[in-house]
């Protein structure tokens, strides 16, 4: 950061640069700075840049801050401190925050493309730059806008001895990294482009182009560009390089050609374009003769100029793209809010080259002293001129100050058919073949009488030694300034040729693609010359700053050394004539320092009396009297002209302003009450309207609802009686929704009231139309519910109910114990693993027992009875005594099972009595006979076998002989042997049939 020494005169800051760093644009600074009156404390770019902004704020205009000076008197820096006062000291939001760093990363990258070293500023502005930030309603930054004037393209393809060209191309070389150079066919080597050696200072000790290089990277991503733009872009600048490398020589034939092959092949990759259409079109141009096209061999002067045109023009063009694509990512996207009118400000920052006099001055330096005239010219207006003239139309008493008017150059550059430019334009547009000297010959001879225009020829003995044969001085309003006339007319029109801009509109690079249009080639109409851009251009920023309110920063270069510590007085005498501060001070203490209209005035302070306050009803200058005599006023102090008040002193204005800061919690407070008894009211009013629209609204919206539920009411009980009548008629218009109801009404009680099991035979009685329908749905329902209870069951409940189904097959209604057995489970077991013997299982081997019972056996002589233990298998039954097996039968051989319809616990076992190994049949008894005889039954297979008596059983005893088993009913169990041999069994009987 380098300081500057500073002073106000009036509302214009004069900057001094001394080439040295100070630490006085801290953060501390700008808070110094924030919110002081513009007089109160030492002068500062931070002052001007508060000032402004606070203008910005409470008057609601746009406004302008026009920093001018010499080329290296340090106005980009000063710019560029403004925008960190902004970025830093303003409101910001997460996406205000976007805009900020992209605001403060577009210099960076605008200087890299657009600065260079000259003989007399290390970081030359070579183009000029208009900056619009913009502001919303809170003062936060919302977005930006450049305009860029007359790049110097001349740079790129010479730079006079000591200069540099543009920045990026020493970046690119030092900073790049070697995989990325030699994708590009560049080399860390600047001696080794031709382009880049011209001025023979490849090197600035005051430049770092490798730290540089990373921070335009930096701000490249900030900014929004994607790697496709960057990659597209550093072709181009590597093919500019390459261009300035391209050789020209005489083939055998005479004709020109390229003799830099490599160069060539890296050139059509660079530019995205065909390499042999290339070659062409750099040497042979088309011309049109007759209607017909024809190519024409180039001369060797003819194709480095037209190298070089396609250089300056590739590169000014990618510049104005780069410029294009900033704005794109600095613009305000909400167009709704962006639209709404007064819902943001602008603060116009203009940083454009200053006047300029070189050893050897061409067409550049006369663009860039024409603007700084323009320039200028505004100054005056705006400051010197406007404000006397103001005074006396406001019939102040004043004595005019004189100051020198440059309209009179102004109108020798840009008059209409005698300027300068038109003569530029005429000649360069002329039949024939014009040249430099024949356009010098048409300036003498239509200016020659012009007090501020020189030639050779027209000079006087003493200036015509200081004039070259082929220059011409104008004297500007900085001084004098010799301009070389070679190159005019080449610099004014576009010396690309047609054929080199087809070749270049067909590129593959998507920059070069926006940059050069195909319209180009096929138009008819002529393009704007430079010059007349460049004034036209620069015509629409005078407008533009017209239209807002200036504050000016005055650079001065304190010498030409760039030594800090050094002040040279004449040079710094010079800049403060030509700049016109010494008028503008004059001005400025006999005048006043503040001037306002009488109803803005009185609008801002009418507060501060109570004579003005709320409303002044008279005349406004009776009104502002009353004002400024309420404040205590001096008559020194102020002045009322026809409209406007005058205050001399910038004190004065800041008491008032204390007053006003004084008075305006006071203002607030009532402000505030009558606000919000304005709201509440307001409030009210429309809750109540609202309230009774609602009511009414309500009422009657009720009213016909149930106007129309009382009249469908009728119609449905009109259609139900006269249904009701038909109903047992076919279906006919006259039944239809009675019986539609019926099936409704059954249908609905059917969802509403299903069978809750399958155990539950309830259902409703359908409708005769439904009864078939009613079958079906009963049928499907009870399917569903047995489908859904058997998902349900468990695999040991499954067991125990197919176990419980077969029970019901043999004893349902056949045996009176069998209702009390329904709800007991059979167990798997009746003998737990401790009461079985040991020695008995090993004897069964590999069958496991599947069931064991403890039962009472019956002898079959005597009937004595024997406690055992009835042990079944898979595939056999066995009766065990302690720890013998007594008797086994096989399932095979079991005929039948046999017991009585009582409550007895009495099975008889049949075996065949051919069978050796089985004695007799078996009589047995035991307290869970269903479930017994239903586990025995279903092992071996015999639930067809079980039969159930109902007085007595008979069964084998031995070969040939039988015994019987009487059954009677009785109030206890018993049983005995009978007289004749017979097993009577008395039991009580519990469901007599």
């Amino acid at each position: 950061m380098r300081y500057r020494g500073r002073t106000y005169i009036g509302s214009v800051l004069v900057s001094v640069n001394p080439y040295k760093d100070l630490e006085i644009y801290s953060k501390a600074h700008m808070e110094r700075y924030r919110g002081v009156s513009f007089y109160e404390i030492s002068p500062h770019i931070y002052a001007v840049s508060d000032n402004t902004y606070r203008a910005m704020r409470t008057e609601r205009r746009d406004q302008c801050i026009l920093i001018s000076g010499e080329s290296g008197a340090g106005k980009t820096e000063a710019s560029k401190k403004i925008l960190q006062y902004y970025a830093t000291t303003c409101p910001v939001t997460d996406h205000m925050s976007t805009i900020r760093d992209r605001l403060l990363q577009s210099n960076p990258v605008l200087e890299a493309f657009g600065n260079a070293k000259t003989l007399r500023n290390d970081n030359s502005s070579r183009f000029g730059k208009y900056m619009d930030v913009q502001f919303d309603f809170r003062g936060a930054p919302i977005g930006g806008h450049i305009l860029n004037y007359l790049l110097e393209k001349s740079r790129v393809v010479h730079q006079n001895h000591g200069e540099r060209n543009f920045h990026i191309f020493y970046q690119l070389l030092e900073g790049g990294e070697q995989d990325q150079l030699s994708k590009l066919g560049l080399e860390r080597n600047a001696q080794k482009y031709h382009y880049l050696v011209k001025g023979c200072c490849p090197r600035v000790s005051s430049i770092n182009d490798k730290n540089d290089w990373k921070t335009v990277r930096k701000a490249l991503i900030v900014i929004g560009f994607h790697e496709e733009e960057v990659e597209d872009l550093l072709n181009i600048i590597a093919s500019v390089l390459h261009l300035g490398n391209t050789q020209f020589g005489e083939g055998e034939d005479g004709e020109t050609q390229i003799t830099t092959e490599p160069q060539l092949t890296y050139l059509s990759k660079l530019l995205g374009v065909d390499g042999p259409a290339l070659r062409e079109a750099l040497t042979h141009k088309k011309l049109t003769a007759k209607g017909e096209e024809m190519k024409s061999p180039l001369s060797f002067e003819q194709a480095v100029a037209a190298r070089d045109a396609l250089a300056k023009a590739v590169y000014g063009r990618a510049f104005t793209w780069l410029v294009a694509k900033i704005n794109q990512s600095l613009a305000f996207k909400d167009e709704v809010y962006n639209s709404s009118k007064g819902s943001s400000s602008v603060i116009g920052l203009l940083d454009i080259y200053g006047f300029e006099v070189f050893q050897h001055n061409s067409f550049e330096q006369f663009c860039i002293n024409y603007c700084n005239e323009k320039l200028q010219q505004l100054f005056i207006k705006l400051t010197l001129k406007s404000e006397q003239e103001e005074y006396e139309a406001e019939g102040i008493t004043w004595e005019p100050v004189k100051y020198f008017d440059n309209k009179i150059i102004c109108d020798l550059v840009e008059e209409k058919h005698k300027g300068f430019i038109s003569i530029l334009d005429e000649e360069c547009l002329r039949p024939g073949e014009p040249s430099d000297i024949s356009f010098l010959e048409k300036l003498e001879d239509t200016l020659g009488g012009h007090a501020h225009f020189v030639t050779h020829k027209l000079a006087n003995g003493k200036t015509r030694k200081a004039v070259g044969r082929e220059e011409f001085r104008l004297i500007h309003y900085a001084g004098e300034v010799n301009y070389t006339v070679n190159g005019f007319l080449d610099k004014n029109t576009d010396l690309l040729y047609r054929n080199l801009k087809e070749v270049i509109c067909q590129s593959d690079n998507q920059i070069l693609s926006q940059c050069f249009h195909r319209e180009e080639v096929t138009t008819q109409k002529r393009p704007e010359t430079a010059a007349t851009q460049f004034k036209n251009s620069l015509a629409k920023l005078i407008e533009i700053l017209m239209s807002k309110e200036p504050s000016y920063v005055r650079c001065i270069k304190p010498n030409d050394a760039k030594q800090s510590g050094r002040f040279d007085e004449a040079l710094v005498r010079h800049q403060v004539k030509y700049l016109g501060l010494m008028e503008n001070l004059r001005v400025r203490r006999a005048g006043f320092a503040y001037r306002r209209r009488y109803e803005a005035f009185l609008q801002r302070y009418k507060s501060l009396c109570p004579g003005t306050w709320p409303n002044w009803q008279g005349r406004l200058a009776d009104g502002v009297a009353a004002l400024v005599q309420h404040l205590g006023y001096k008559p020194e102090e102020y002045k009322l002209g026809k409209t406007k008040i005058f205050i001399r002193f910038p004190k004065t204005l800041f008491t008032t302003e204390d007053a006003l800061e004084a008075r305006r919690p006071a203002l607030a407070l009532t402000l505030q009450t009558s606000w919000r008894g304005y709201r509440e009211r307001a409030k009210y009013h429309r809750i109540r309207n609202a309230v009774l629209v609602i009511q009414s609204a309500w009422r009657g919206m009720k009213s016909r609802r149930k106007a129309r539920r009382r009249r469908h009411a009728a119609e449905i009980i009109r259609k139900f009686i006269k249904g009701f009548i038909y109903r047992h008629y076919e279906r006919c218009p006259e039944n239809e929704y009675f019986l539609d109801h019926q099936r409704f009404s059954f249908l609905m009680t059917l969802v509403r009231n299903p069978p809750k099991s399958v155990l539950d035979k309830s259902w409703p009685v359908p409708p005769p139309s439904l009864t078939e329908a009613s079958e079906h749905l009963c049928r499907l329902c009870m399917q569903n519910m047995m489908r859904a209870y058997c998902r349900r069951i468990q695999p040991e409940w499954k067991k125990q109910m197919e176990q419980k189904v077969v029970a019901s097959q043999i004893f349902q209604d056949q045996k009176d114990s069998y209702p009390q057995s329904v709800p007991k489970l059979f167990v798997a077991s009746r003998l737990d693993s401790e009461e079985l013997n040991l020695k008995v299982i090993q004897t069964l081997g590999n069958d496991k027992v599947k069931y064991g019972v403890a039962v009472t056996k019956y002898d079959r002589r005597g009937y004595k009875a024997r406690p055992r233990q009835l042990l079944l298998t898979s595939s056999f039954a066995v009766l065990v005594a302690e720890a013998k097996l007594k008797q086994r039968i096989d399932y095979s051989a079991l005929r039948s099972i046999s017991v009585s319809s009582l409550t007895d616990g009495f099975m008889v076992l049949h075996v065949p009595s051919e069978d050796n190994k089985q004695k007799s049949d078996v009589v047995l008894q035991c307290d869970h006979v269903i479930e017994v005889v239903t586990k025995l039954a279903t092992m071996a297979d015999k639930k067809n076998k079980v039969n159930i008596s109902q007085d007595s059983i008979k069964f084998a005893v031995a070969r040939g002989k039988e015994g019987v088993i009487d059954f009677t009913s009785g109030p206890e169990l018993k049983v005995a042997k009978g007289k004749k041999g017979h097993l009577l069994v008395t039991a009580p009987q519990l469901n007599p049939r």
